[in-house]
């Protein structure tokens, strides 16, 4: 799965390609699948920043073990990114979690 198939699988979802971000908090990492999309004009990215970006998160996920898993959980929330409100997926990364609480989330 690539940066490219996430978008689809956003916009097959959705109807948007929304912007994905990885949150630290409480000792634990969440994807957060943000309200800001690709569509807009006001969206911070040019469409190759934005693959280039999703890229970047496939990469972590396939390092984490969780392509399969954050796929099932975005076909299967009922969540709807929403102005102020983004989708939260827990990673379960279990024990290796503390390897990757750096600054950079």
């Amino acid at each position: 799965m690539t940066g490219a198939d996430l978008q689809a699988l956003l916009i097959d979802k959705w109807g948007y390609s929304f912007d994905i971000q990885f949150r630290r908090t409480q000792g634990k990492i969440f994807l957060q699948v943000m309200w800001r999309y690709l569509e807009q004009v006001s969206f911070p990215l040019s469409e190759e920043e934005y693959l280039a970006h999703l890229n970047q998160v496939m990469l972590y996920l396939y390092e984490w073990g969780q392509v399969e898993y954050v796929q099932q959980q975005i076909a299967e929330t009922r969540d709807r990114p929403r102005l102020g409100k983004a989708v939260s997926i827990p990673l379960p990364l279990g024990e290796r979690a503390s390897e990757w609480l750096t600054d950079e989330f």
